[in-house]
């Protein structure tokens, strides 16, 4: 068994967490595993099973706020990895970034060996160099798990290669209510991946209307968004629900659900679920706006109580896969939703994946009108939400 391995993962939240799986086939084969993440997936590193513990650096080229690089910034880099004394870094990245800025100053902190997958010449940068095609569009969490086997790890017997959290989550009963709630997420990270605001109050008032609590959640810079949203009930929205025939003030007494992106050997079934919940106990209300009030593990444990998780291709929809909550994903195909979107739980791709801002890796949208998710009606989202929730209960 090898020593201390880094484990290099710059950028955000999501990207943390989709490496989740190749991190537990590190910490499998390694007495120490220490995280290497940005200000923005910190909290996300925390979280992981495997993690021993977790240091901080801002990436220049990953960094969507990049500071500077400069000597004094390369310099905290150094003697950080220096305190760390690796005998192995792995260098994880999506695809289209590349590992050799960081795989120089690795070697000039006296790295002796590291991994990472690269499409470039590496010269004496990498001692493991994995080149993959990048023409297939392999999840993100595989992509990774693949890079960890090249060096040599593998998951321990039983673990399945899901998204993970560690366990327990904090107690959130008090802000959300008992279980069986819909959380709403409408915040991102990039202006491109966003649904208006307005076809979020509006499905959050179709949603209310078809019988379900909705808990609307986000961060403390997205409180002005989630109060617009959760106040959809009070700002006289009047019209039909958009529920399907038969669906409305219930989820569906049973039936057959599409799973998409399960896990292998993971079975589809067909279970009955109790609907909103109703009668008995505190009354709670019907939309519950939780926008800043919750630290990354109460998110967590919040996603964990949702029946159906609604978010943007963001953070939070890889989060709720990681405590195995469905999701609803509003996907703009600015970045292939094969790669990107919820791993290994049940979930439902709503957007044009074909629009005219396909595979641009825009982070402000390129058309006018933003048709690949202003398209998406408040319907779809309640006919996917209550398809869904059958699944949590069909796959545990």
């Amino acid at each position: 068994m090898i020593g201390t391995v880094l484990v290099a993962r710059p950028g955000n939240a999501g990207d943390v967490l989709l490496a989740g799986p190749a991190v537990r086939a590190v910490a499998a084969g390694a007495r120490e595993v220490v995280l290497l993440a940005g200000p923005q997936g910190r909290a996300a590193a925390e979280l992981l099973p495997g993690v021993s513990r977790v240091v901080e650096w801002r990436t220049p080229w990953i960094d969507a706020n990049p500071p500077p690089m400069t000597g004094p910034h390369a310099l905290r880099l150094l003697r950080t990895v220096q305190e760390v004394a690796p005998e192995l870094a792995l260098i994880l990245t999506s695809f289209r970034q590349s590992p050799l800025p960081l795989a120089l100053l690795l070697r000039l902190a006296g790295t002796p060996k590291t991994a990472a997958i690269c499409a470039d010449h590496p010269g004496s940068l990498l001692d493991v160099c994995r080149v993959v095609d990048e023409e297939l569009d392999v999840p993100e969490a595989e992509r990774m798990l693949g890079l960890a086997g090249a060096a040599g790890f593998e998951l321990p017997p039983g673990d399945r290669g899901a998204l993970a959290v560690r366990r327990p989550l904090p107690e959130v009963g008090h802000l959300t209510g008992p279980p069986g709630y819909v959380v709403v997420h409408p915040g991102v990270s990039a202006q491109a991946r966003a649904w208006p605001a307005e076809s979020w109050t509006r499905a959050v008032h179709d949603l209310v209307r078809a019988g379900w609590r909705v808990v609307v959640t986000g961060g403390s810079g997205e409180r002005a968004l989630t109060a617009r949203v959760a106040g959809a009930r009070r700002s006289g929205l009047s019209g039909r629900p958009a529920v399907p025939e038969g669906w409305e003030g219930r989820a569906p007494a049973s039936g057959l659900v599409e799973e998409t992106r399960l896990l292998r050997g993971a079975v589809q079934e067909t279970c009955s679920m109790p609907g909103p919940e109703r009668g008995g106990g505190p009354v709670w209300e019907s939309v519950t706006d939780l926008g800043g009030r919750t630290t990354f593990a109460e998110l967590a444990a919040v996603l964990a109580g949702a029946s159906v998780v609604v978010v943007a291709n963001t953070g939070p929809a890889h989060l709720a896969a990681a405590v195995g909550t469905p999701v609803v994903s509003l996907f703009a195909p600015v970045v292939p939703a094969a790669r990107w979107a919820p791993y290994g739980v049940p979930s439902a791709v709503l957007g044009d994946q074909n629009a005219a801002c396909r595979g641009s890796r825009a982070r402000v949208c390129p058309t006018a009108g933003h048709p690949c998710l202003s398209s998406v009606p408040s319907t779809d989202v309640v006919e996917a939400v209550n398809r869904l929730a059958f699944t949590k209960e069909a796959v545990r």
